[in-house]
């Protein structure tokens, strides 16, 4: 008898939430990998698949094997394929043992993979594009854990001020008269792997255009289960949701043990209408649906000719604007 081909791998998770793509994988224990395109990030390094690797950073949240295993491989890929060093963004407390073990990958190679690391306290920030800043905070997990928030920075002329010809706002600049403020707009949140704690209630949280967190548990008797592996089950969620103001919640970090069609019915029966904004990142057939919708909307075309990352088919015609 033949023996079966080896199972393929699956495709990226992938939905387009304008004007940012969220894509990558997510299953409890196995693997955390995802990342937003257009603002040069990615949220942990579980494994490396290629389209990651024109991340500039790598956020990681904490130091389990599924969130961390394709980060040296990450930064190596990156300095071979000429993309630049990477910048992996951790919370200080694990940064030591990240630069221990890149430094265990130079014992093996006989070779050095240069990258730069940058160590983020609590409300530390970068700035990974213009005016556009990485922010950490403090997670609860059974390993020192760090989410993430990424804020766009926004200056306003001060209300008294806008009517004001600019010869006179220049006279007050120069004075030393501050006349403009200061904005921060929400862009995505990330909280990695955590129990419900005080950190989904920030502002810049619950603010968020979208938000990314795992829920690992839905059966109705996995609550303890949920507790001791410091997790989100699902009831959480729906509690959450109540204050939630995202366009989008993207679950992910689900188990392979778990149906997506159960999750989404259990869902729906404990956060009602509220469930209408929330995507699971690893469901493949509504990704797919959802942005074939988004691209007839948009007056394009599909065009199936083999499978793109995460949905199994090829858009044609302009990028869908909705």
């Amino acid at each position: 008898m033949i023996p079966k081909p080896p199972p393929r791998e699956g495709s990226l998770g992938f939905y387009y939430i304008p004007p940012y793509r969220v894509q990558g994988f997510s299953i409890a224990g196995e693997v955390t990998t995802i990342q937003v395109p257009e603002l040069d990030v990615c949220f942990d390094m579980g494994q490396c698949p290629r389209a990651a690797l024109s991340a500039k950073y790598c956020a990681i949240s904490h130091g389990h094997m599924d969130h961390i295993g394709g980060l040296a491989y990450y930064c190596s890929q990156r300095r071979f394929q000429g993309m630049g060093d990477a910048k992996i963004i951790c919370d200080e407390r694990i940064a030591p043992a990240i630069d221990r073990m890149m430094a265990g990958f130079i014992d093996l190679e006989q070779q050095t993979t240069p990258y730069e690391l940058i160590k983020l306290a609590p409300e530390g920030q970068v700035e990974i594009k213009n005016n556009i800043f990485l922010r950490g905070f403090h997670t609860e997990h059974t390993a020192p854990s760090m989410g993430y928030t990424i804020v766009e920075k926004r200056s306003k002329l001060k209300q008294e001020y806008v009517d004001l010809p600019q010869e006179k706002l220049k006279e007050l600049k120069d004075r030393g008269i501050e006349i403009t403020r200061f904005l921060e707009i929400p862009l995505i949140a990330y909280l990695g792997d955590t129990q419900p704690c005080a950190a989904l209630l920030r502002n810049d949280v619950i603010n968020a255009q979208i938000v990314l967190c795992e829920c690992t548990f839905f059966e109705p008797d996995h609550k303890d289960r949920a507790k001791v592996g410091m997790h989100m089950h699902v009831d959480n969620i729906a509690e959450w949701l109540r204050v939630l103001q995202c366009q989008s919640l993207v679950l992910c970090h689900v188990s392979r043990r778990t149906d997506l069609g159960y999750a989404r019915k259990r869902l729906m029966e404990v956060a009602g209408t509220k469930a209408d904004k929330v995507l699971f990142l690893m469901d493949y057939k509504a990704g797919k649906a959802r942005y074939e919708r988004q691209i007839i909307e948009s007056g394009g075309t599909l065009e199936r000719s083999g499978p793109p990352r995460g949905g199994g088919f090829r858009p044609g015609g302009p990028r869908p604007r909705h």
